[in-house]
C-alpha cells in the first residue's frame, strides 16, 4: 500500500539511524517544504504572513526550546517568556552598539547571552525539582520582567519603555517585506529544528532522557546531573533566546516587556503539553493548534450567524485549551505527535488487526 517499508533494505549502520529511515517519510518532508519554499510564497497574501505563518514558525522554535527541556530533561519551566525576552533585548542591543554587527550574528550571539541567563536560573535544578523547579523558574519570569521594565540601559532609555527594532539586513539582503520576513524565518526554524532532531538522537539526548526517566539510576551509571540538566538548561534557552531576537526583530518590529510576559510562558506551555512532550514534530502540531483555534472561534461563529464578543471569544480560548490540555494529561500524554504516530503504525500494517 502507500505507507509500507518491504523492499527497503538498510545495509549500514548510518542508513538504518538516519532522521527518515522510511521512504515514504522521506518524500513527505521533501513535500513539505516545497511547498513551503515554493508554493506559500506564490499563492499567500500578507496577512497569511503576518498574522499565522511567522507567528506560528516562531512559536514553534520556542516550543522547541522549552521541549528539550521539559518534554526530553523532565525539568519543569515557567520563565520560557522571560528567556525569550532576553534573546530580544540582547539582540537590540547587539545591534544597536556594535552598529557593523551583522543581523545573523547579532540573533545568535543574544541566543548564547540567554544560554547563559538559561544556566545560571537552572542551578536551582540541581538541588530541587518538580513543583519546586516550577516556582523557580516562574521566579526567574518575574525577575526578568522587573530587569526590563525598570532599567533603561536596556530599553537606550526610552521614556515609553517600548523600543523598535532595527532595519533587518542579512548579510545585505535587506528583510523588508512580509514574504521576505517569512521565509528568513523559514529557513532559520528549520535549521534549528533539524538541530534539534540530531541533539535528542545523540548522546546528549540520551542523557536528557535517563536524567528525565530515573536521576538516581542515571547517576548510578556515570551521568552527572549537573552536566546534563545545566546543558539542558542551556541549549533550551539558546533556542528560546532565538525565538524571542525572531519575534521582536521578524514579528513585532517593536514591542514592550509585556510582549514576552507570563502569559507567553504559559501559551508555550500548552503548545508542548498538547502537540506532545519529547516530541519535535509536537511542537509544531501544538504551535499550530493555538495558532488555529483563535481563527476558528473568530471565523465560525460569524458565519453560522451567532454574534459573539471578543471578550467571550477570548474566555472560550481559554476553556478550550483548559479542556485539551486536561484531555491530553489524562488520556494521551504525548498528545497530537503521539496520536500522528499511532495512526501511521496502523497505516503500515493495513488492513490487517493490530
Amino acid at each position: 500500500m502507500l505507507y509500507r517499508e518491504a523492499g527497503q533494505y538498510k545495509t549500514s549502520y548510518a542508513e538504518d539511524q538516519q532522521i527518515f529511515p522510511i521512504r515514504q517519510d522521506r518524500i513527505a518532508v521533501a513535500l513539505i517544504v516545497a511547498v513551503a519554499l515554493v508554493a506559500v510564497p506564490l499563492l499567500a497574501s500578507d496577512y497569511l504572513y503576518t498574522a499565522i505563518l511567522i507567528p506560528f514558525l516562531i512559536l514553534s522554535l520556542a516550543a522547541i526550546g522549552l521541549n528539550i527541556l521539559v518534554g526530553y530533561c523532565g525539568q519543569i519551566s515557567l520563565g520560557t517568556g522571560g528567556f525569550m525576552a532576553v534573546g530580544a533585548y540582547a539582540a537590540y542591543n547587539l545591534c544597536l552598539r556594535i552598529e557593523w554587527l551583522p543581523l545573523p550574528i547579532a540573533i545568535l550571539l543574544a541566543g548564547l547571552i540567554a544560554a547563559l541567563a538559561g544556566i545560571l536560573f537552572g542551578i536551582p535544578s540541581l538541588r530541587i525539582k518538580g513543583f519546586y523547579l516550577a516556582v523557580a523558574t516562574l521566579a526567574a519570569q518575574f525577575f526578568i520582567d522587573w530587569l526590563f521594565a525598570r532599567i533603561g540601559w536596556f530599553t537606550n532609555y526610552t521614556p515609553s519603555g517600548s523600543i523598535v527594532a532595527p532595519q533587518l539586513n542579512v548579510f545585505g539582503w535587506i528583510v523588508d517585506t512580509p514574504m521576505e520576513k517569512y521565509l528568513f524565518t523559514l529557513i532559520v526554524v528549520a535549521l534549528f529544528a533539524l538541530v534539534a532532531k540530531n541533539l535528542v538522537r545523540g548522546r546528549i539526548g540520551r542523557t536528557w532522557m535517563a536524567i528525565r526517566d530515573m536521576d538516581i539510576a542515571a547517576e548510578i551509571i556515570g551521568i552527572r546531573p549537573l552536566t546534563a540538566k545545566l546543558s539542558a538548561f542551556a541549549v533550551s534557552s539558546f533556542f528560546v533566546g532565538v525565538a524571542g531576537a525572531l519575534w521582536g526583530f521578524v514579528h513585532l518590529g517593536s514591542w514592550e516587556p509585556l510582549a514576552f510576559g507570563i502569559n507567553r510562558s504559559f501559551q508555550l506551555l500548552f503548545m508542548i503539553i498538547i502537540g506532545g512532550l519529547g516530541s519535535i514534530l509536537g511542537c509544531f502540531l501544538g504551535a499550530a493548534f493555538i495558532m488555529i483555534v483563535p481563527l476558528v472561534l473568530n471565523q465560525v461563529p460569524t458565519a453560522l450567524g451567532i454574534p459573539l464578543s471578543t471578550a467571550s471569544i477570548s474566555h472560550m480560548e481559554a476553556m478550550i485549551f483548559g479542556v485539551m490540555i486536561v484531555f491530553f494529561l489524562i488520556v494521551e500524554p504525548h498528545g497530537f505527535a503521539r496520536l500522528w504516530s499511532l495512526a501511521k503504525e496502523k497505516l503500515r500494517i493495513w488492513p490487517f488487526p493490530h
